[in-house]
């Protein structure tokens, strides 16, 4: 097998962060043989660039984010030696925050789960953390995921959402209760992106420097604090700025606010 190290300056990465051997090259048996379905970063680079002007996302469409960093201040080195999470470290983030259901220009403000992502640019390669604003989720068999997002979304004879048809998702899933509750409290009308908690998602192990495994839950507790709308302002906010989270999370920051 051959593959040039024919390679910019500087070099470049694939999706993970990992160094790309080349990008001028594609991996091929010999110099001129046929090329290997293998070669990972060459077909990152040709789904981008098929999908880099896709008009929106199926679920978390409307959403925003910016730049952080990420401290540790404990020791946690008994449960994981990654290096992100070693006393002391200091790692460059970024945090995009989201809606679910809604479509790109739809309402900041309306009652939604928040999706709460992050992307940490660590020294052995991008972590990826997906989340949301609520510890509990509403299915626990991902076969189920596609139905679930499809009931928040429009009918085809109408173009209407429909509230039959996620209840009817809902409470043919019984499993979904608690995220229901989470969803229908004051948690489903934070009133910033900057007021409201984030959650892994899913269940993650831990290797420490032993090989010895652990299991965690990610949890993300605002500074802030917590605050919330009512139902009346929310709506309110929502036919006066659609925009209002972003606008809050950008001019903040601008101020010198940072949250934490």
């Amino acid at each position: 097998m051959s593959h040039s190290d024919n390679q910019p300056k500087g070099g470049s990465t694939t999706g993970s962060g990992a160094p790309a051997i080349s990008d001028r090259n594609s991996l091929t048996i010999g110099a001129d043989g046929p090329m290997l379905l293998h070669d990972v970063h060459f077909l990152e680079q040709m789904a981008h660039f098929n999908r880099e002007k896709v008009p929106e996302r199926q679920p978390h469409a409307k959403g925003a984010g910016a730049f952080g960093v990420l401290q540790i201040s404990g020791d946690v080195s008994a449960y994981t030696k990654a290096a992100l999470f070693q006393k002391g470290a200091s790692t460059d983030m970024l945090a995009r925050f989201s809606t679910v259901a809604g479509e790109s220009g739809s309402p900041d403000t309306w009652r939604d789960v928040r999706g709460f992502s992050l992307k940490f640019y660590t020294d052995e390669g991008n972590y990826d953390l997906v989340g949301n604003n609520t510890p509990v989720f509403f299915v626990r068999d991902p076969i189920k995921f596609p139905h679930f997002i499809r009931s928040q979304k429009r009918l085809p004879d109408s173009g209407l959402r429909d509230n039959h048809m996620q209840w009817d998702f809902w409470t043919s899933n019984p499993e979904t209760a608690h995220q229901v509750t989470y969803v229908m409290g004051e948690r489903g009308l934070p009133r910033t992106w900057r007021h409201m908690n984030g959650y892994g998602s899913h269940t993650y192990m831990w290797i420490n420097a032993a090989g010895e495994k652990f299991w965690v839950k990610y949890h993300f507790h605002t500074r802030q604090g917590m605050a919330f709308f009512n139902n009346a302002d929310a709506a309110a906010m929502a036919g006066q700025d659609a925009d209002f989270h972003r606008a809050d999370l950008f001019n903040a920051i601008k101020r010198g606010e940072h949250p934490v």
